[in-house]
């Protein structure tokens, strides 16, 4: 036996004790799955939103599969935006980004700023606050947020809704980052154990263990900043999945684009030098996810020894998704390709059938609704989202909704954002968007329009909007053009329906 896996051996049977930060545990079952809650008990609510993760590296994270047999798989889940900023803004007000005003990672259409100047002070935090619950967040917020900023205080700024915060700026490295706790900075260098991931899982356990004590109900988001580039994998995890290559569906490096909008168009195939950095970098995106498969494993296990598993939901989702090599494209996001915005969503505890698949239409605006339900708190009609809690408990679907919006600004040319992509990775101009159950719909300022026909394509090869009838044209449109501009739980809830 290696030392590193002796030293994941002794974590895995310290959890019950007193919990662990990282470790491998994944060798181990996860717990049993919780049964229902007691009449009338408000849920715990774990959610955990990587960075990054596209539906092909489910497979690589065996306590995330576990989840899944005991829980429910959303397979129609899309995101507002395949961006970070964007999207973790939608996440957090339940609302489209041309009703939260974040459309990117900078000022003046996105970023941090725009959303501490606009939104903040009514999020998923701060209602699940005023309705009793002890709230926590760990890791990433949103671009543009530093550690140390004050913003008119003396110390560094919380935002409102808040009970436990501790959030890095730039954590993307995993190491020699800077946390905000609770108004302190703390600094965190370059040794095993700063490893940012494992940071985050034990302040995790340390608030489920604190709040088991006190018996209050919580919600508790981390948000790890893997796999996003550079993936950095834990000092355990360097030499996972030897020999290891990016998957060659048949998208990958599409030969023929003639189809393709302009920007897409007009990109020569990938080269040789190229190609040989996808499998790399596959590579380690899947390295980068151990640590994270490993917390949501060591979040079980603390549950179980304070008593709250029976009581506790556990979500987990990304920010977006990613696309490596397919459509001609290197590694990146930003596209309206299933690739990038349509992300796992997992989701098991109390109450929540196990082994189940769900195929409904669900969007990251459709989590604060949600979790607000599960939690009692009153519903805000100002979001855009609808609750989903139905669907959790199996009830069929509670409306016609068959619509996700998808709204984007390009292209992406942000000097110091992380996200800025060439156009060999794929930078767009502006584009709108709607995913349906059946297809993808594109159009782009640029009057260009795309629709796959994902039942017939699923890899989104042949552009058929040239094909599709007047009437057909019409209502896709027309349907666009309506989500594009709701506001409002009802407004776009009627919105929300392709015919």
């Amino acid at each position: 036996m290696t030392s590193t896996r002796l030293v994941a051996l002794v974590c895995a049977l310290s959890l019950l004790l007193a919990g662990c930060a990282g470790g491998a545990l994944r060798a181990r079952s996860g717990p049993e799955p919780a049964g229902p809650a007691s009449t009338g008990e408000r849920p715990n609510i774990v959610f955990v939103l990587v960075d990054d993760m596209d539906q092909g590296l489910v497979r690589f994270m065996p306590h995330l599969q576990q989840l899944q047999k005991q829980g429910v798989t959303f397979s129609n889940f899309t995101v507002t935006d395949s961006l970070c900023c964007p999207s973790r803004s939608s996440i957090l007000t339940g609302k489209f980004p041309h009703n939260t005003g974040v459309f990117t990672n900078k000022p003046p259409d996105g970023g941090f700023e725009v959303f501490h100047r606009e939104q903040e002070r009514d999020t998923i935090g701060t209602q699940l606050q005023q309705a009793g619950y002890r709230t926590g967040f760990l890791g990433k917020y949103l671009n543009g947020y530093q550690p140390a900023d004050k913003l008119g205080g003396d110390r560094p700024f919380v935002p409102p809704g808040w009970h436990e915060w501790a959030v890095a700026g730039n954590g993307y490295p995993g190491y020699d980052y800077q946390l905000n706790v609770n108004g302190n900075l703390v600094e965190h260098g370059d040794e095993p154990g700063d490893y940012l991931t494992d940071v985050l899982a034990g302040r995790g356990n340390d608030f489920i263990r604190h709040s088991g004590a006190t018996g209050e109900p919580f919600f508790l988001e981390v948000a790890p900043f893997v796999p996003h580039t550079p993936s950095t994998p834990a000092p355990r995890d360097v030499n996972e999945f030897p020999g290891l290559t990016a998957p060659r569906d048949p998208s990958f490096n599409e030969p023929d684009r003639s189809d393709k909008p302009e920007w897409l168009r007009q990109r020569p195939p990938l080269t040789p030098d190229q190609l040989a950095t996808l499998d790399p970098a596959f590579r380690k995106r899947a390295q980068s996810l151990q640590a994270v498969d490993d917390m949501l494993a060591g979040f079980q296990q603390t549950l179980a020894a304070t008593g709250q598993a029976d009581r506790t939901q556990i979500v987990f989702s990304s920010d977006n998704g990613y696309h490596l090599g397919q459509h001609g494209l290197l590694q990146g996001k930003q596209t309206a390709f299933s690739t990038d915005v349509n992300v796992p969503l997992i989701a098991a505890g109390p109450g929540i059938p196990a082994g189940r698949t769900v195929d409904q239409t669900v969007e990251n605006i459709d989590l604060r609704p949600t979790f607000a339900e599960l939690a009692g708190a009153p519903p805000s009609p100002d979001v855009d989202g609808q609750s989903f809690a139905g669907l959790l408990r199996g009830d069929p679907a509670p409306s016609a909704k068959n619509v996700a919006l998808v709204e984007h600004h390009g292209p992406n040319n942000g000097k110091h954002d992380p996200d800025r992509q060439a156009p060999a990775s794929g930078n767009p101009p502006t584009y709108t968007a709607i995913r349906t159950t059946e297809g993808n719909y594109v159009e782009y300022t640029t009057g260009e329009r795309e629709y796959y026909d994902r039942a017939r394509d699923p890899y989104e090869l042949d552009n058929t909007y040239p094909a599709l009838s007047p009437g057909q044209q019409a209502a896709l449109h027309d349907t666009l053009t309506r989500l594009a501009q709701c506001r409002g739980t009802a407004q776009c809830a009627a919105a929300a329906h392709l015919p």
